[in-house]
Formats: C-alpha cells, sequence, structure tokens
C-alpha cells in the first residue's frame, strides 16, 4: 500500500492547527505519519501537534519556506501532503489523492484548491475569484503546468528529492508554492484537480494590507528562474526527446 506523510507548517497556529489536525484524526484514510514542522512558536503548537500524535519537527529561521523544506526533508512516505494550519481537509482527502496516485503511475503532483471559510462573502469572493482563479488562469501558461496551490497539495518523493536542492528554502518573503512550481521539470506532471478541496481561512485576505502583501510576493518569486520562453523550449526539447525516432523509408 501506498504510504502517505502530511506536511503542515505552523507558526502560533495552535487553535486552528487543533481543527486541522482534528480533520486528519477523521479521514477514511488515515495518513501513515503527520509532520508537524514547529517554525519558531511561542504559543502551544509544539503541544497541540503531540496531543493529536503528530510527530513536531523544529525549524528555528522564521518563513514558510523554510518551515515547508524541513518538514518535507523530514517525511518518511512515498507521498508527501502538504496543507496549512488553517487548511480543514474533508473525509476523504487522503484517500483521494492515494486513489489517484495508485491510479496515475505518471503522476507526479496533485493539486488542487481552497474554499475559504471566517471573514466575510466578499472576501470570500476576492480570495477565491481574484487570489486563487486569478493564479491558476495567469500562471498555467507561464509555467506550462498549473500551479502547486501550497494549501492543499501532494507530490511523490522522488520530486521533492529532485527538487530539495533546487527551491529557494532559505528566501522569507516568497511563494514557497510558486518557487516549487517554477522548479517543475518537464518530465513532472502536475494536475490540477477542481475535486480536491480544502476549507482554507480567509484571514490573508481579510484586510487590503494582507491581499497586497500576498499579491506582492509574486514577483520576487518570479525572479532569477527561467523565462516563459526558456521554459517552453525546455518543455518542447524534452518531449522531442521522448518521441521514437522517424523510421527511415527505403526503395
Amino acid at each position: 500500500m501506498t504510504t502517505i506523510s502530511v506536511v503542515i507548517p505552523a507558526r502560533n497556529d495552535a487553535e486552528m492547527l487543533a481543527a486541522c489536525l482534528e480533520a486528519l484524526a477523521a479521514q477514511t484514510r488515515p495518513a501513515d505519519e503527520v509532520v508537524v514542522v514547529d517554525n519558531g512558536s511561542w504559543d502551544t503548537t509544539a503541544l497541540v501537534a503531540r496531543a493529536a500524535g503528530a510527530r513536531v519537527v523544529f525549524e528555528a529561521e522564521p518563513g514558510i519556506p523554510q518551515a515547508a523544506s524541513a518538514g518535507y526533508d523530514a517525511a518518511v512516505g512515498e507521498l508527501i501532503a502538504r496543507l496549512d494550519a488553517d487548511s480543514v481537509p474533508p473525509a476523504d482527502w487522503i484517500q483521494h489523492a492515494v486513489e489517484r496516485f495508485e491510479r496515475e503511475a505518471e503522476l507526479g503532483v496533485l493539486t488542487g484548491i481552497g474554499d475559504f471559510y471566517g471573514a466575510t462573502p466578499l472576501v470570500h469572493t476576492l480570495g477565491r475569484v481574484i487570489y486563487l482563479g486569478g493564479m491558476l488562469v495567469a500562471l498555467t501558461p507561464y509555467l506550462g503546468h498549473p500551479p502547486i496551490f501550497g494549501s492543499n497539495f501532494v507530490m511523490r518523493r522522488e520530486v521533492w528529492e529532485e527538487l530539495a536542492t533546487e527551491v529557494h528554502r532559505n528566501t522569507r518573503e516568497i511563494h514557497d508554492d510558486l518557487d516549487l512550481s517554477l522548479h517543475i521539470k518537464p518530465w513532472m506532471r502536475v494536475v490540477y484537480d477542481a475535486q480536491f478541496r480544502v476549507q482554507v481561512s480567509a484571514r490573508p485576505f481579510a484586510t487590503f494590507a494582507g491581499l497586497k502583501r500576498r499579491v506582492s510576493w509574486v514577483v520576487p518569486t518570479l525572479r532569477d528562474h527561467e523565462t516563459p520562453w526558456a521554459r517552453r523550449r525546455s518543455r518542447r526539447r524534452w518531449n522531442a526527446s521522448q518521441r521514437p525516432p522517424a523510421r527511415i523509408r527505403r526503395g
């Protein structure tokens, strides 16, 4: 049976983490391990994690890229899933992912979407349509594949092992999921599944300043990566290398 680890970076998120871990405990197909990365919390984050049976990994350097990478490094499953502390997955979340990976041998990364909770309906719409929807529409052609959504995705261990030394794991004000997306190789298949959903907190979009801060991280994340044209050339070269050689006509 395919094993799966769930990685959750957390910093002073004890209350929301408790709800996330409760949802994981109710899965129809339980995780083989849950790894909570305590990113320098001074609340009860680590205590909440241990009480729920999670393994706690400490990452002293603050920042989601640092914490997420530490969790992926520590995970032992054949599949590495990612949630944020404020993510609340449905009961079939793990089962849905594992079944897709077992059914699709070429699948490298499965990414989903979020349904916002908290704040107001207007904030939910702004977050879903402008931020998440805008990212999906704008970045899919830019990347050549769907962008990975950091609050809800699963990747094969082999994907992380190949990219672990390439991602910008020590840079703070970037989107770690977009950075991971930018390092995906042409032979790594990324699939967006609209049915693969979790609830996520709308708190980052509760104020204009919060939304602006999130958007402001996009350009620094895109910097120092291949241009879309270079990415397309790399993908075309790889696709061409997979085609069987043309048969020589004789006669």
